[in-house]
């Protein structure tokens, strides 16, 4: 088992305190968006016997197991994060496996730099994800009933949504959907700057359930985005719910504090939200236009004590175990490679005591007895 040294990545979205809180550190006054636990290239954990990633390279099978290098190849397939999100996240979409290797292939055919501004995929996988929420979590998921977002419109009283609340309320949702999406992504930058101002003010003005898409307006004024995002299901997880996002699904974060875990992929198509590169076409090819509950996810107990977020991949398995004081020792000895992360009380596991936001790996087939008081987050892959 090794104690892991986890990088902090500082993008602009970041809360400046929530994960400080969670560390019992002072703020630095810089954003702090993401913590990184794996062995993604782009900031490996460290340990005293070097990074994780060099750990694995060094020897898969012994870190990861005969089962997982056999069925996933000589790499971890998950990447555990915790995410705090200050500011909303671009709205978002990731393609699904095949979709991956397809616009992975045909990037590097026509010779786009991997780091180039307008690549969109930087890797041949998928990247399903599932974030639990560790305080109360607003997001954007998956699309609402077309009828349902043409009232949302229609609510404001913008004139130039008439058409989107027309084609919503008329065609059949997949095409509808579709359409309207296409529309608000290519129209008139100018023209829709000025939709967005208008519908912006509307929202502040009515509150309820416009009141998130102001929130996204503050954040990016006259962004097209704002006005597609109101064609999502808005969110509101409470501490250990969390949701599961499958290829095509878009989606955003707006706020809050949770543990993410994801295949290890960087493949991202963004529809709005953001200055970055938005590659329409592509975007449309991947984006499942399909309505329907978003899915709050809570965890299944199991008689171990183990909660289990049940998702229908095998890249990543997480379950977490909330100890009671002076309760017994759980065994968590695997087959496969794991990564336990406490986010409450103190913790040992093996050796090691940890407090909140500290973690460690644990290769397979090692022992993994974790005790104390408070909750561990365990990361896996099914083989």
């Amino acid at each position: 088992m090794d104690r892991l040294d986890n990088t902090i990545r500082p993008y602009a979205w970041g809360s400046t305190t929530a994960i400080p809180h969670l560390l019992g550190v002072e703020p630095t006054g810089e954003p702090q968006a993401e913590m990184w636990m794996g062995a993604h290239p782009g900031a490996p954990s460290r340990t005293l016997r070097g990074t994780l990633a060099d750990l694995i390279d060094a020897d898969p099978e012994r870190e990861l197991g005969a089962e997982a290098v056999a069925k996933f190849g000589p790499r971890l397939p998950f990447l555990l994060k915790l995410l705090a999100a200050g500011a909303p996240l671009s709205l978002q979409v990731h393609p699904d496996l095949a979709q991956a290797r397809e616009g992975y292939a045909d990037e590097e055919r026509r010779g786009i730099p991997v780091d180039a501004p307008h690549r969109n995929y930087k890797d041949a996988n998928h990247k399903p994800e599932l974030i639990c929420a560790l305080t109360e979590f607003d997001g954007l998921c998956g699309f609402r009933d077309p009828v349902q977002a043409a009232d949302l419109l229609a609510g404001l009283g913008v004139d130039s949504l008439k058409p989107y609340v027309d084609l919503l309320q008329a065609r059949p949702e997949d095409a509808a959907l579709r359409e309207v999406l296409t529309a608000i992504l290519t129209a008139d930058p100018q023209e829709m700057a000025q939709t967005v101002a208008e519908a912006t003010a509307a929202c502040t003005r009515l509150g309820g359930d416009h009141a998130p898409y102001a929130v996204l307006a503050q954040h990016y004024p006259g962004d097209p985005g704002v006005i597609a995002a109101m064609l999502l299901n808005h969110v509101r997880l409470q501490p250990g719910e969390a949701l599961f996002l499958g290829a095509g699904v878009p989606h955003a974060y707006i706020s809050g504090l949770g543990v993410e875990i994801m295949a290890n992929s960087d493949n991202v198509l963004r529809c709005g939200l953001t200055p970055k590169h938005v590659d329409v076409p592509e975007l449309l090819r991947v984006v499942r236009f399909e309505a329907g509950d978003p899915g709050v996810l809570r965890p299944e107990a199991s008689p171990d004590g183990e909660e289990v977020y049940e998702t229908p991949i095998d890249e990543f398995r997480l379950s977490r175990y909330v100890l009671p004081e002076n309760g017994t020792a759980h065994d968590l000895a695997l087959g496969t490679p794991q990564i336990l992360l406490c986010t409450a009380g103190s913790v040992r596991a093996g050796e090691y005591e940890l407090s909140p936001g500290q973690s460690v790996f644990v290769p397979a087939g090692e022992k993994a007895e974790i005790s104390g008081a408070g909750t561990v987050f365990r990361a896996t892959v099914l083989v």
